[in-house]
């Protein structure tokens, strides 16, 4: 009974997080299909008097949501893809490339995490405005592109790839984009899907930069166009509720999909290096 105690508060202790972590949740999707003005009612319902898709319809009708969530879609796919090369190729480059002042760029990098995103946001509109690219969803994917967290994930991962193996590909007369194609990215994929889960998390849920770059409504993403429904609705619970259920949806069903191959990189990776 005595070792079982500690076994079984622990047990409690992980259930009352997991209630605690999951209702905000769960009250979010129940507000949602309530019928407009119920959870303002005090206390609020947790479970909806009546079941109501009213306020889906009105965001893909009057608001256009399947736009926006359209627009969220192409630019979290497009640099979560273009992130995966970019630093796959560079983290690979780091880790098994020999060139001059290899090692003093990769501490430079690694002295810039320390860095707040912030500081580097007017640097990098003012960038974005040379390029001609404000207002477009080329913007909003630049800080996605190249990430060094995710240079410096593939790096730690591709240091464990043996010498001889690249030698001997090498030897066979293989070129250094045939080695990296056919003999490094089949050994990369479990940290590769581990960093397209973040990019993709972290585009998707992105505010601050798609709020500077983007001026027009129609080329909005979801967060954006989500703050803009709160301050023209904020009476609207259950209208808002609605589409942050939308946009919880896509992110959570990607991490259920890919949750093994995630935790295995995680895993993987902590041990590397």
């Amino acid at each position: 009974m005595k070792r079982a105690l500690p076994s079984l508060l622990l047990h409690a202790a992980l259930v009352a997080g997991a209630v605690l972590t999951l209702a905000p949740l769960a009250w979010m999707v129940s507000a949602s299909l309530m019928p407009a003005g119920a959870s303002n009612a005090m206390p609020p319902p947790f479970l909806p008097p009546r079941v109501t898709f009213e306020h889906y319809a009105a965001l893909f009708t009057r608001m256009n949501l399947a736009r926006t969530f359209g627009n969220s879609l192409f630019v979290t796919v497009a640099a979560t893809l273009c992130s995966l090369v970019i630093n796959s190729m560079a983290g690979y480059a780091f880790a098994k490339l020999r060139f001059a002042g290899r090692d003093r760029l990769f501490r430079m990098l690694m002295a810039a995490l320390v860095i707040p995103a912030q500081v580097g946001m007017l640097p990098l509109f003012l960038m974005v405005q040379g390029l001609g690219l404000v207002n477009t969803p080329w913007a909003v994917m630049i800080p996605a592109l190249a990430s060094i967290f995710g240079i410096f994930m593939i790096r730690q991962f591709a240091l464990a790839i043996p010498d001889d193996l690249l030698d001997a590909a090498r030897i066979d007369g293989a070129g250094e984009f045939e080695i990296f194609w056919t003999v490094v990215l089949p050994v990369l994929r479990p940290i590769l899907v581990t960093l397209a889960t973040f990019t993709f998390l972290s585009t998707w849920n992105d505010f601050m930069w798609p709020l500077i770059v983007l001026s027009d409504e129609a080329k909005y993403t979801l967060p954006v166009a989500l703050a803009n429904l709160s301050g023209e609705h904020v009476q609207d619970t259950e209208l808002m509720m609605a589409g942050s259920v939308l946009t919880v949806i896509p992110v959570l069903v990607l991490f259920l999909v890919m949750q093994r191959s995630y935790i295995r990189g995680v895993m993987m990776g902590s041990v590397k290096g």
